[in-house]
């Protein structure tokens, strides 16, 4: 036999209750035997509440209780054969009477007891538990409706009564024995005192009062059915990636509700637990999926946590002061003390020295809570050996939770790695001797953030969701997109991150979208959008405050380096092509890499030097692994490549960069990349990453036109004044010529001085073979002293400097 308890939005219209009676039809079919607990239809509890407060002020509540008595009239109409409706019709009406009487004393009294409040609102349940007893009847004629509130005793503490367990277990059974042929519906979260005076046992009653009732006729299964797939993992309106669990043990799931899962009321677990029913949650509108079982003893998960729960309005108390070191008691007279005003405290820390405890309890309770303090430890604060107490509010609490944690190393390091690399700071931490849960403090605005990131690291076995926002719209910001759009689903399926494009700018628009801009419309969102402005772009990013977020600059604008700084103190990684911000003031590229490090997040920007070549990485892991640099020779210009590697036979100086011009591989001025200021501050950011203190001035650049073209006016008298120049060139070329050499632009980093200079190469040197636009860099270590570690390829081209941010930002991901 079965207890099968409907929650408010499974009996809140026609079309929901209709599954409940093909829900209870499918049973009876199938031959199992149960009993019916149910809920008030959805919302009308609140709504009771609310008219008994209105009543108790002196305002009107008829129009709205009208508004009770026709939701429970349309479904008769509904659902009830017409010849059978009026015996359904009249008992609703006469509940209606009896709560507008109720009321109407309220009203004229202008008093709310907790006592009337509970009589008021018990009615809820009255009437939609009659009104599915009389639905059902049509199907099973031995339908019998059921007030619990005379079988179910309790104390006199209204609004949350304690339940009298023999005696109720004693009416219970014997309500039982005498109609063992009916199917009985039970009115949910009544009871009743000594005085037969109506209690409630507090919101989630529900659940308790089918718990109560299974332990008491020793049922074989409890059921919850209510609109959710069981307990998730997270809230599923937060953490969009959150899903059902299949099973969790008593303790889990005390664990999870008692932290705010609302799927189950805590207490219901405990009559369950005494006589290890299991209960099983399902959802009335999915009802072929298993759900949760909740049982004494599980199976083994593969995951290391099995859930995370928050309670999103706490305040924290700190009590301070050398009158607790080694006072026997004051702990206990402290929380004697809240226990007595029915204070609940949720979570307590106190440290080793006994020099503070900070415990948690409802915002509603702090003023109560601090009174209590001043009077009770009145002269304890005179004297100043206790301080005076620190409230801190909009806090809330977020707790794992999960048997799998016990005995486990590295979980509270995971919680923490995760909350910190998102900037999350911890007010105050509690782990129970059992180790079932972790439980830390944090600023409510933080919590979305705080679920997300942490759901992230703990189920690996899901996408890592990414939230980026790129700056820049030209060819490579364009090919980047692109790119995350072609390898969506391998980097899904292969290295488990979801990219999710959140925000696009460009110098004349910008869009953000929290669930992700679809990157096969992006160009027309971005239309559609306002106009750019990137300190509101940056204010928007701050304020959504999303998990594991990450800005890419694929710009080349001074003002985007400007705001790093402000998104790593916000702990947003940022991914660079843009070399502007590491090649101003070294004092400027070090209070960077400083915030960075310091606020645990990541500032990647292997494409400043060379496109998609791994050059920033290799260094960084040669000097982590403890080599030495020796030296570093390169060749970090494309453009200056593809010119010098052309510059032979009969062709002139003048032919070849007026052809790298035409083929695009030169800026529209071609000076901008021959006067070797693009690779200067290349060999200065390598030369940093080195760890040398090197600032702009300290790098010698030797220079590769002559004077008359860098000052000419106009490009087109640069040209001419290079043509002019041709005989100049044809002596560097016919040099190299005669020498079996050929002409490279070098730059070189060795005992810390870094220089750019117009060289002569022979054969023996790793960079005579070099061809086309290719870059190249040589490292001489004390590892790779007589064979140099020499790395080559594209270094330009918005395809491979795309492909160098793409994998930037999957390594932030890797992190």
């Amino acid at each position: 036999m079965k207890i099968v308890k409907f929650g408010g939005s499974s009996v809140g219209s026609s079309q929901s209750i209709q599954n409940v009676i093909d829900i209870l039809k499918q049973k009876h079919a199938s031959g199992e035997k149960f009993h019916v607990v149910s809920s008030a239809m959805g919302g009308v509890t609140n709504i009771l509440t609310d008219l008994a407060q209105a009543a108790s002020e002196g305002y009107d509540f008829k129009t709205v209780l009208t508004e009770i008595e026709q939701k429970h009239f349309t479904v008769i109409k509904e659902m009830i054969a017409v010849k059978n409706q009026n015996p359904t019709f009249t008992q609703i009406k006469i509940f209606i009477n009896e709560i507008e009487d109720l009321l109407q004393g309220v009203y004229s009294l202008q008093e709310l007891s907790l006592q009337s409040k509970d009589l008021i609102i018990s009615y809820g349940e009255k009437c939609s538990t009659f009104l599915l007893s009389q639905i059902a009847k049509q199907y099973f004629s031995n339908s019998l409706y059921v007030d619990t509130s005379a079988l179910i005793k309790t104390d006199n503490n209204f609004g949350n009564a304690r339940v009298n367990t023999p005696l109720t277990e004693h009416l219970l059974k014997e309500y039982y024995q005498q109609h063992t042929e009916n199917i009985l519906f039970f009115t949910g979260f009544i009871a009743s005192n000594e005085n037969n005076r109506i209690t409630t046992l507090g919101r989630g009653g529900s659940d308790y009062t089918a718990a109560i009732i299974a332990a008491a006729l020793d049922a074989k299964e409890i059921e919850l059915w209510s609109d959710v797939d069981g307990m998730l993992t997270a809230d599923p309106r937060v953490v969009k990636k959150a899903f059902s669990l299949s099973e969790l043990s008593y303790t889990e799931a005390m664990e999870l509700s008692y932290f705010g899962a609302k799927v189950i009321y805590p207490p219901a677990m405990i009559p369950a637990f005494r006589k290890k029913i299991p209960i099983v949650l399902k959802n009335t509108f999915n009802p072929t999926f298993e759900g949760t079982r909740i049982e004494e003893h599980t199976h083994k998960n593969m995951y290391p946590i099995r859930g995370i729960s928050s309670i999103n309005e706490i305040s924290l108390i700190n009590i301070t002061g050398s009158g607790m070191i080694g006072q026997i008691g004051f702990s206990g007279k402290l929380f004697s003390l809240l226990a007595q005003e029915h204070i609940n405290v949720i979570l307590i820390t106190q440290s080793s020295s006994e020099h503070s405890i900070t415990f948690a309890i409802e915002p509603k309770d702090v003023q109560k809570a601090k009174q209590l303090f001043w009077s009770e430890f009145e002269l304890e604060l005179e004297t100043n050996k206790l301080n005076p107490p620190i409230i801190e509010e909009n806090l809330c609490v977020l707790a794992i939770v999960g048997e799998n944690m016990k005995q486990t190393p590295g979980i509270s390091g995971k919680l923490f790695h995760a909350l910190g690399r998102n900037g999350i700071n911890i007010h105050a931490i509690a782990q129970g001797s059992s180790e079932y849960n972790i439980s830390v403090i944090i600023k409510r605005k933080n919590i979305s953030k705080a679920l997300n990131a942490v759901h992230d690291a703990f189920f690996t076995q899901l996408t890592k969701t990414l939230h980026v926002f790129s700056v820049g719209t030209g060819n490579i910001g364009t090919t980047l997109l692109r790119q995350i759009q072609a390898q969506s689903d391998f980097l899904r399926d292969n290295n488990g991150i979801e990219v999710k494009i959140s925000g696009i700018a460009n110098s004349r628009k910008m869009i953000i979208d929290e669930e992700g801009i679809d990157l096969t419309q992006w160009e027309k969102a971005i239309n559609a959008g306002e106009v750019s402005n990137m300190d509101t772009f940056i204010q928007k990013i701050k304020l959504l405050n999303l998990s594991n977020c990450i800005f890419v600059d694929n710009t080349a604008s001074p003002v985007t380096g400007t705001y790093y700084k402000e998104l790593f103190e916000s702990n947003v990684s940022v991914v660079t092509c843009n070399k502007i911000a590491n090649s101003s003031s070294y004092k400027e590229y070090k209070d960077l890499k400083d915030t960075a490090r310091r606020r645990g997040v990541d500032f990647f920007y292997e494409t400043n030097v060379g496109a998609g070549l791994p050059i920033i990485r290799t260094l960084k892991d040669l000097m982590t692994s403890g080599d030495r640099i020796l030296k570093i020779e390169a060749i970090l210009s494309g453009t200056i490549s593809y010119i010098f590697n052309n510059f032979t036979g009969k062709i002139s100086f003048y032919e070849v960069v007026k052809k790298a011009h035409e083929l695009g591989y030169t800026e529209p001025d071609p000076r901008e990349d021959l006067s070797g200021k693009d690779f200067m501050r290349k060999m200065m950011i390598l030369a940093r990453d080195a760890g040398y203190v090197v600032e702009g001035k300290d790098v010698s650049l030797g220079a590769i036109l002559p004077e008359s073209c860098i000052n000419a006016p106009s490009i087109d008298d640069f040209y001419k004044e290079l043509k002019k120049s041709d005989s100049y060139f044809n002596q560097l070329k016919e040099k190299a010529e005669n020498e079996n050499k050929v002409l490279r632009y070098i730059g070189k980093l060795e005992n810390g001085k870094a220089s750019i200079s117009l060289e002569w190469v022979d054969s023996n040197h790793p960079f005579y073979n070099l061809t086309g636009s290719d870059n190249i860099i040589s490292f001489t270590t004390e590892r790779y002293k007589f064979n140099p570690l020499v790395i080559k390829g594209p270094g330009a081209g918005a395809e491979v400097t795309a492909a160098g941010v793409f994998a930037d930002l999957i390594n932030v991901g890797a992190n």
